[in-house]
C-alpha cells in the first residue's frame, strides 16, 4: 500500500499489552511483511437463536454479534535475498510472527493480543489461524519462500463482552438462584468453566458486595458463546 506522498506502508503485526481491558502496542519487535498482500477480507457475522414456537411465521431472534475477522491469503515470505529489506531466513521470519501473534502466553494463560495495521486498517485482535505453504527450497531442504494464510479475530475485553451480553434477549440468559454456601467465583466456574469472570458478573448484577451473596438472590449470567 502506498499513500499519496509515495511512501510505502507495510503490513505490520505488533505485540500489545492489555491493562484494564485496553490493548496498546508495547514497543517489542513487530512482524512486518516484506511483500504486502494483494488484499484482505474483513467479515462480520450475527448469531440468531431459533424461535421455540412451532408453526409458520416463526422468526429467528437476535442473539449476539460475533467479533469481526480479518483474513489475509497467500502473504509471501522470501529468503532468497531478491526482495528489498529481507531480514533473515524464511524460518526466522515465521518464528518472529509466531512469537508476536501465535505462541501461548504463559503468564496471561492465553494467546497474545496484537495490533494489525496497514494504511487505514487498525485492528486489535488475536490470531485464530496460521497456515504456511512452503514453495521454494535450497538443495538442502531449507525453505527459501513460503506463502501464509492468516486469520485474526477482533479482541474484546471481558468487560466489553459482558457489556454486549447484557443487552441480549433475557431468554438466553442464565437466571440463577443463590443457595447457601454459593460464591460468585464458584457459580462462574459452574456456568462458564472460568471463575475469573466473577467481577464482570458482579458489575452486571450491580452487586455492592459480591462476597456476601444471599440465599434466594437471583443473579443473571449472560451467554458468552
Amino acid at each position: 500500500m502506498t499513500i499519496a506522498n509515495g511512501t510505502k506502508i507495510k503490513l505490520k503485526i505488533s505485540p500489545c499489552d492489555v491493562n484494564d481491558g485496553i490493548a496498546t502496542v508495547n514497543g517489542d519487535p513487530a512482524f512486518e511483511a516484506l511483500i504486502n498482500p494483494a488484499g484482505y477480507t474483513h467479515s462480520s457475522s450475527i448469531i440468531y437463536a431459533e424461535n421455540q414456537a412451532l408453526g409458520p411465521g416463526s422468526e429467528k431472534k437476535y442473539s449476539k454479534s460475533k467479533p469481526d475477522k480479518i483474513e489475509f491469503k497467500e502473504l509471501v515470505l522470501d529468503g532468497t535475498g531478491v526482495v528489498e529489506g529481507t531480514t533473515g531466513s524464511v524460518r526466522t521470519q515465521i518464528a518472529l510472527l509466531r512469537k508476536v501473534a501465535y505462541d501461548y502466553n504463559g503468564s496471561e494463560h492465553e494467546p497474545p493480543v496484537v495490533e494489525v495495521s496497514w494504511g487505514p486498517l487498525l485492528f486489535k485482535a488475536r490470531m485464530e489461524a496460521l497456515k504456511v505453504n512452503y514453495t521454494l527450497f535450497k538443495p538442502s531442504g531449507e525453505p527459501l519462500r513460503a506463502k501464509m494464510d492468516l486469520t485474526f479475530t477482533a479482541y474484546k475485553s471481558t468487560e466489553e463482552v459482558f457489556r454486549e451480553a447484557s443487552l441480549e434477549s433475557p431468554d438466553l440468559t442464565h437466571l440463577v438462584e443463590v443457595k447457601a454456601g454459593d460464591t460468585l467465583p464458584m457459580l462462574c466456574y459452574q456456568i462458564y468453566k472460568d471463575s475469573s469472570y466473577y467481577l464482570a458478573v458482579a458489575r452486571l448484577n450491580q452487586l455492592n458486595n459480591f462476597r456476601q451473596l444471599q440465599p434466594g438472590q437471583l443473579l443473571r449470567f449472560p451467554p458468552l458463546v
